[in-house]
């Protein structure tokens, strides 16, 4: 697998998904801006990926201040904190990893700014590696889900492009096809960014695993005609309820399983688990450019010029239309999330 996100030679290093299926690139970020705007331009996507994208961009902006005394150079990585927390405001790891960055910095008050720095860096590598892990975790409680056979239906993008690597739904994925299983994943092209068509069909063909591209209002036929036997997506904000934010069409996708008797399963790790927020009516959804929808890449138009769009990114599906959401602790109904994490 490519990887998503990496320090290297002093620079955040990124796949710039936006490129992708046409040419494999890789952005070096060199400084903390253009870390904030590789996330605010969908360079870097996927609430995991972003996370740890974050954490670097933290220590790498630490890296380029001058202070010498503590006070001042706490208040200077606090704002760059901030200018990457403000970048999307739905996927809720942003904000974890980004706190995890300031309790290392202040859990170190006492020591020389070059350790602070050094310390910042090592942190940002232990969210990544973690992420490996958690996703790997997950893969092989949720594989216990799909029989050999099957096929699921899956919609954005929730692998390893989504994640420091393996993926959380497509890891579920790939750990049943490591057990040997033979899996079929229908993926729905997932408008308007188009994730789906661009790169998780691109991810999957990397990794011989079959899958069957479809337009988002394909799902509920293939749902009538029996073609599709689970539905597996990723998370960006899973509320305390249970409640999930995710790509837009997540909602529609799960109204449709329940209709059709078809298990919907979510697969997230920990730091997507917002138990701070009761609902998700409290998850606040980012709203994004209306030249997504009406041109494709922003340069072909498909609608009338000066047409009302409205764009939100993600929507909301409620815990009832939730079969299990499948961690790395295991696999939970939504309502057993509070419990199971509320010491994390």
């Amino acid at each position: 697998m490519v990887p998503t996100v990496e320090w290297k030679n002093g620079a955040v290093r990124l796949l710039d998904q936006s490129r992708l299926p046409g040419s494999v690139e890789f952005l070096d970020c060199q400084d903390y801006q253009t870390v904030a705007e590789a996330i605010r331009t969908l360079k870097v996507r996927g609430a995991p990926a972003i996370g740890v994208t974050a954490a670097m961009g933290v220590a790498l902006g630490a890296q380029a201040v001058s202070a010498t005394e503590y006070s001042s150079f706490a208040q200077a990585v606090l704002t760059i904190c901030d200018e990457l927390a403000a970048t999307r405001p739905t996927a809720v790891n942003l904000f974890w990893a980004i706190e995890r960055m300031k309790q290392t910095l202040q859990s170190l008050d006492t020591h020389p700014i070059s350790v602070i720095q050094q310390a910042l860096i090592k942190e940002s590598q232990a969210i990544l590696e973690e992420d490996i892990v958690l996703c790997k975790t997950m893969g092989r409680h949720g594989a216990e889900l799909i029989r050999d056979g099957q096929t699921v239906l899956t919609h954005c993008n929730a692998g390893s492009l989504a994640t420091a690597g393996y993926g959380t739904a497509l890891g579920v994925i790939r750990a049943a096809c490591e057990q040997g299983k033979k899996i079929n994943v229908i993926a729905d092209e997932t408008r308007p960014i188009l994730q789906g068509a661009r790169l998780t069909a691109w991810e999957l063909m990397q990794d011989q695993i079959p899958v069957t591209l479809i337009t988002d209002n394909m799902a509920g036929s293939l749902m009538r005609q029996g073609r599709i036997h689970l539905c597996i997506v990723g998370a960006d904000r899973i509320a305390a309820n249970g409640d999930v934010a995710n790509k837009i069409g997540t909602y529609s996708v799960a109204v449709l399983a329940k209709a059709h008797n078809i298990p919907f399963y979510v697969a997230a790790p920990y730091s997507t688990i917002d138990l701070n927020t009761k609902s998700g009516d409290e998850i606040p959804i980012e709203q994004r450019n209306h030249l997504e929808v009406t041109t494709i890449h922003g340069s072909h138009p498909v609608a009338p010029k000066d047409v009302e769009v409205y764009n939100p990114a993600f929507d909301v599906t409620p815990a009832e239309l939730i079969t299990g959401i499948i961690t790395e602790r295991g696999v939970f109904k939504p309502d057993e999330l509070a419990s199971q994490f509320g010491l994390k």
